[in-house]
């Protein structure tokens, strides 16, 4: 007998248009059971905002959720492309734990082969960070930076139990601090990438389906 009736959704919650572009051009093949991806706009309230909204809706009540974008990577030996899988996000909200970070790691590695993946605390900042940001935020534990992913997953949570992650491409990094995404090699790199994920995001989902109440 099939399952599929009884499948919880999976929301993509990105932010910005170039991210979003990404995702909606990406290999959508695999999904098991219904797909969003969501432009949140940019900047933590914003994406609290969107999801929390989102998340009201009948249909996506009992939605996985994976924020996704590009990040500010924090460590040195970082570059463009990279992948950053999120252990847990933290803000000045707190902390959220992230679901099924050794699957994405794996689904990761077999689907953008020769990338390298980072894991570890991905924070979040209501700015772009520059300059001595960077090693201040290092310092912390973190290992990359962005401005929706914590605001993502915490509002997430606090709608219902559901699995949460965050899964980030590096598009700057300390030796490769970019200004503008869309107009150097590292954004159009990092545009690849993110564009090639999804197949990784979708086994997430399948191994992590909520039952429905």
């Amino acid at each position: 007998m099939s399952t599929k009736p009884d499948q919880a959704p999976l929301l993509i919650a990105c932010a910005l248009g170039i991210e979003h572009l990404a995702l909606r051009s990406g290999d959508r093949t695999g999904a098991d059971g219904p797909v969003t991806v969501l432009r949140t706009g940019m900047g933590p309230k914003a994406a609290a905002r969107s999801v929390s909204r989102v998340l009201a809706d009948s249909a996506l009540r009992e939605a996985a959720v994976l924020a996704t974008g590009f990040c500010a990577g924090l460590a040195p030996g970082m570059h463009p492309g990279d992948l950053v899988v999120a252990e847990e996000t933290r803000d000045p909200r707190g902390t959220t734990p992230c679901v099924g970070v050794d699957l994405l790691v794996s689904e990761l590695v077999r689907t953008v082969p020769g990338r390298t993946v980072h894991t570890g605390p991905l924070t979040g900042s209501d700015h772009v960070v520059r300059g001595h940001e960077r090693s201040d935020l290092l310092a912390t534990g973190a290992i990359a930076v962005d401005m929706e992913s914590a605001a993502t997953l915490h509002s997430a949570v606090r709608t219902g139990a559901r699995p949460v992650a965050a899964v980030r491409v590096v598009v700057d990094a300390p030796e490769h601090e970019l200004v503008r995404i869309g107009t150097v090699r590292g954004g159009i790199s990092a545009f690849r990438v993110l564009r090639a994920v999804l197949p990784a995001f979708f086994e997430w989902h399948r191994s992590l389906l909520l039952p429905r109440r």
